[in-house]
């Protein structure tokens, strides 16, 4: 193993046992939202612009996640077109308010927003809007980012009601390999930790319920009755389902 895959490998386990140290009560919180909003038919939106796209999809419809997950995804904000407009789509206001609005979310539902440095408009947009229309939103992020670039006014953090911190370096890159240049990203593999460690805490809290709100690998026995049980049972205002 080279020095500088260990070293990956150290910092990465570093900022799991962070995450684990430090954000357990937060990850513990955002299962007791979620929880109440499921009882009150609501439903978990999941939100990421760029490569945070990846930590919604991650929500939907896989072995072990939960039912009532949706993502918001829009080809504008992720790569489908386009690097270079997918950038320019972050940053444009008025993208997030439309996007919301389309997935139809009411204020009985849950939004968790991944966004590494919380300063792009989208996030910040869709933070507000959910805020006013009256869900609870959890923003998970790197908080030493964020706090790094003072002339932002809107903070997501201070607007979520919950902020997880993701634990990572300003820049969103680990290993230094020249003077001007970091590599190896930790934000994706911290983002899917937390998100599957607050679905956790969550299948905990609902652990009674039938059926299960919980998908089952499509290749175990019995997963493709109990998988459509589901999709049937959550397939209001999520469209992936239908």
């Amino acid at each position: 193993m080279t020095k500088s895959k260990i070293n990956l490998n150290n910092i990465i386990n570093k900022i799991i046992n962070k995450i684990e140290k430090n954000q357990s009560d937060k990850i513990k919180l955002s299962a007791k939202f979620i929880s109440e909003s499921h009882f009150k038919d609501g439903k978990l939106f999941l939100f990421g612009t760029g490569h945070n796209h990846c930590l919604a999809e991650e929500g939907l419809h896989r072995a072990g996640g939960y039912a009532n997950a949706c993502p918001i995804l829009d080809d504008n904000l992720n790569f489908s077109k386009g690097i270079k407009k997918a950038s320019k789509a972050e940053r444009t206001s008025g993208i997030s308010k439309s996007l919301l609005k389309m997935y139809q979310i009411q204020k009985n539902d849950t939004l968790i927003i991944f966004t590494n440095s919380g300063l792009n408009k989208a996030p910040i947009e869709a933070a507000k809007y959910a805020k006013k229309i009256g869900l609870k939103v959890i923003v998970i992020l790197s908080l030493s980012y964020c706090k790094s670039v003072k002339n932002i006014k809107n903070k997501i953090y201070e607007i979520a009601d919950i902020a997880i911190d993701n634990h990572g370096p300003i820049g969103d890159a680990l290993i230094k390999i020249s003077k001007n240049t970091n590599v190896a990203s930790p934000s994706i593999i911290s983002g899917s930790y937390i998100l599957n460690s607050i679905l956790l805490q969550l299948a905990i809290l609902l652990k009674n319920e039938k059926p299960f709100p919980f998908f089952i690998s499509s290749n175990q026995k019995g997963a493709d009755n109990h998988n459509k049980v589901l999709e049937k049972k959550f397939s209001k205002r999520n469209n992936f389902f239908k």
